[in-house]
């Protein structure tokens, strides 16, 4: 497909549609890293790299304090799957020297790679200050004590409602206490900490459910509207509005990811990007759903939001084009009038962070396939150091995720393998103005 990039901007009250035109390269920078031959930049040596248990042990990881010991633990998950239905099949925890701290489930009928987000995630879901790892086995949700892992709870699922965990406040209590659970296109449900049923929705706004919902507190009413996919939900799961695109058929396919570019103190200050899969699009909204800009033409997959770029205003996005051979792999940067300012190619960039890595306020990009950051030119400056990747990178998918890892309040970066989790201390980042969190946070996900 053609690369396309902005061209010029014809605003409407409440709408601004952007018209794209061929165009030869970005603004800013364009690189081309997928030779596979030895970098010059300097390599960077993992600060801990943690064994996985072998047979419990799988390439969903997330990361917590589960003892309250202010240490991070790793918990890392197997999955079963059947025709794209899946849910969790054996976990492990492990502290940073390897030891396991507990084992759960069954570790013979699952497998340790993934191709979608796994439902376990590390949350103090009872608000009394210790971790639980909840996860969704076939028919139920599980809670694990994070300590000991003995299951305090196993509450009923709806059938195949094993796709993600995301925890939310969608009553107004001031703490993420409820959860959405959901099948993998077409239903979500809402309960609260006690299991009682909130709401529940199909198909929400005429199409498929996103991969995971995404909680936005758009209002500031203390409760959080849920983007479920092209629809955003009210708290009590009602339709506020739904994305109406002019440029693709929405129904070929679902929405892939939604992250907020900006907050405001009211919704229409809000920015929100989509990227929409099988529709191929790439797309800004603000807080009450009007489009301001889309992007056609590619199936973009993931978002990072952040400030990439030192001399630009606002927020720049990071986006990667999925579904290339391999070796033509880009990532996109993108800012929030849609221009388009720069690409990066590599072998595979499927998975990405940013993460301000050498203290310069800005963040840079790091890709888990390659190993690689780099800076807002696309210049790499440094290598993490880790054994290559089987050669075939669609049957070795490796996620990379950031937080404080380290215990100093600056985002760290974590690489699994399916047999080890590699951290890399961050040595020159600044402290975020909000401390990040222990570990790897709340919801996390692959999208």
């Amino acid at each position: 497909m053609p690369w396309k990039s902005f061209f010029s901007m014809i605003a409407l009250p409440h709408l601004v549609t952007a018209v794209f035109a061929e165009s030869p390269a970005p603004s800013l920078f364009d690189i081309r890293d997928a030779s596979g031959l030895p970098s010059p930049a300097p390599m960077i040596a993992p600060w801990k790299v943690v064994p996985l248990d072998p047979d419990y042990g799988g390439l969903w990881i997330v990361a917590g304090d589960l003892d309250g010991n202010g240490e991070v633990e790793i918990v890392s998950a197997e999955n079963f799957n059947h025709e794209d239905t899946h849910f969790t099949s054996a976990a492990a925890a492990h502290r940073l020297d390897g030891t396991v701290i507990w084992r759960w489930g069954e570790p013979d009928i699952g497998r340790k790679e993934w191709f979608h987000d796994v439902a376990l995630q590390i949350h103090d879901w009872d608000g009394d200050g210790r971790a639980e790892v909840i996860l969704s086995a076939k028919n139920h949700v599980i809670e694990l004590d994070g300590t000991t892992g003995n299951e305090r709870r196993r509450l009923p699922l709806p059938p195949d409602a094993s796709d993600c965990l995301v925890f939310c406040d969608l009553q107004g209590k001031g703490r993420p206490s409820d959860v959405l659970v959901k099948d993998r296109y077409h239903q979500i449900w809402a309960y609260d900490h006690d299991w009682n049923e909130l709401w529940t929705i199909k198909d929400p706004g005429g199409y498929r459910t996103a991969h995971q919902p995404r909680p936005i507190d758009l209002d500031g009413d203390g409760k959080d509207e849920i983007m479920a996919g092209y629809a955003l939900l009210n708290s009590d799961g009602t339709v506020r509005w739904v994305y109406r695109s002019s440029t693709v058929d929405l129904t070929k396919g679902h929405l892939d990811c939604c992250r907020v570019v900006r907050q405001g103190k009211t919704p229409e200050d809000f920015r929100l990007a989509l990227t929409c899969c099988g529709a191929n699009n790439l797309a800004l909204l603000d807080g009450l759903g009007n489009v301001l800009w889309e992007i056609p033409g590619h199936h973009f997959e993931s978002i990072k939001a952040g400030r990439i770029v030192p001399l630009l205003s606002g927020t720049q996005i990071l986006v990667d084009i999925d579904h290339q051979p391999q070796g033509q792999s880009p990532l996109w940067v993108v800012d929030e009038q849609g221009a388009w300012l720069g690409r990066i190619v590599t072998a595979y960039s499927r998975h990405h962070a940013l993460i301000d890595w050498n203290g310069d306020g800005c963040d840079e990009i790091a890709v888990a396939y390659n190993r690689a950051i780099y800076t807002h030119t696309g210049e790499r400056i440094a290598t993490l150091a880790m054994p290559d990747p089987p050669d075939n990178a669609i049957q070795a998918e490796q996620s990379i995720l950031s937080g404080d890892l380290t215990g100093d309040g600056i985002p760290d970066l974590l690489i699994p393998t399916p047999d080890a989790v590699y951290i890399f201390q961050n040595k020159d980042g600044q402290p975020p103005r909000t401390p990040a969190s222990l570990g790897t946070g709340m919801n996390v996900t692959l999208y």
